[in-house]
């Protein structure tokens, strides 16, 4: 599971930790510009598949303005305008945010998470759930077993997921949100996403366009995700639990990185010089390390 070595923390020009790991990036063709690590193993992508899952409630019915069906594919920062905007989908079905079945939990928002008291609302997953809900709604399909494995809405995602990749999912466990989590290759999240960006199917279009007209409510202002679409027009991005990150060009270059550790610190570094790989300036300053309040190291890339 360790890969090999993609980042390190710098302190006084000397390392004082790494962070290992696997990634993929491919070239607009589809063939691979250049690799890390093993991206053939099997693996839970956890959030940097919503875009996919979005995917399969749109072709199942669900239609919604992009701000919203971009909030679908978000793990959003929990914010005023993504607890809203959850509670507007939701609101399509005649319903509230008591038929969230997603767990409880405090905002990802720093100064929000300080003094929140956790709810299903502002889990940061509350999106995708009341899409699914409405999804259901729109179906006739019940919505209070929405989450489970053998629930209509699910096999449709498992059924998007595996088109998408090419690939057949080898394991379901749960995601931490509560919804069915799929395991397949790294490999086949880069093929899924690019295969998303470069999809003339309008299902497929509209999904992407969301987010990239969106991405403050894929994510949240200042988070990686966010900034990074904002910096970087035409980019696609989704990160994920337990240190996962997807991103796609308009061209179909495509990248997906998993850090070993599940520390997502070093994420934004090692995305930014996959994205240079690509001849793309990610305008990301290096992550600092602190001595004594001054900035005396940074977190870098090793490639």
């Amino acid at each position: 599971m360790l890969g090999e070595i993609l980042a390190e923390v710098v302190r006084s020009g000397v390392v004082e930790s790494i962070h290992a790991g696997h990634f993929v990036a491919l070239n607009s063709d589809g063939s691979i510009l250049t690799q890390k690590g093993d991206p053939t193993r099997a693996m839970y992508s956890r959030s940097s598949l919503k875009s996919i899952q979005a995917s399969a409630m749109v072709r199942a019915g669900l239609d919604l303005e992009p701000r919203l069906l971009a909030l679908v594919c978000a793990s959003h920062a929990g914010t005023a305008m993504h607890q809203d905007g959850a509670l507007e989908i939701l609101g399509k079905a005649g319903l509230d945010a008591s038929a969230l079945m997603c767990v409880m939990d405090r905002p990802l928002d720093e100064l929000l998470r300080r003094s929140a008291v956790p709810t299903r609302l502002a889990m940061n997953c509350s999106g995708k759930h009341a899409g699914m809900i409405l999804t259901c709604h729109i179906n006739g399909w019940p919505i209070d077993s929405y989450l489970d494995e053998s629930h209509p809405l699910q096999i449709a995602i498992k059924d998007e997921v595996e088109t998408m990749s090419g690939e057949k999912i080898s394991l379901v466990s749960v995601d931490g949100c509560g919804a069915p989590l799929f395991m397949f290759s790294l490999l086949g999240l880069a093929r899924a996403v690019r295969a998303l960006t470069l999809s003339t199917d309008r299902v497929h279009q509209a999904v992407v366009q969301a987010c990239r007209e969106n991405p403050e409510m894929v994510s949240g202002q200042g988070r990686l995700a966010t900034r990074m679409m904002q910096s970087i027009p035409g980019l696609f991005m989704k990160d994920g639990a337990e240190a996962f990150n997807v991103a796609s060009l308009p061209d179909g270059r495509t990248f997906a990185l998993k850090i070993s550790d599940g520390n997502s610190r070093a994420i934004p570094a090692v995305s930014a010089a996959i994205l240079k790989l690509f001849g793309v300036d990610a305008h990301e300053i290096p992550d600092p390390v602190y001595g004594g309040g001054k900035v005396i190291g940074s977190i870098r890339a090793t490639f």
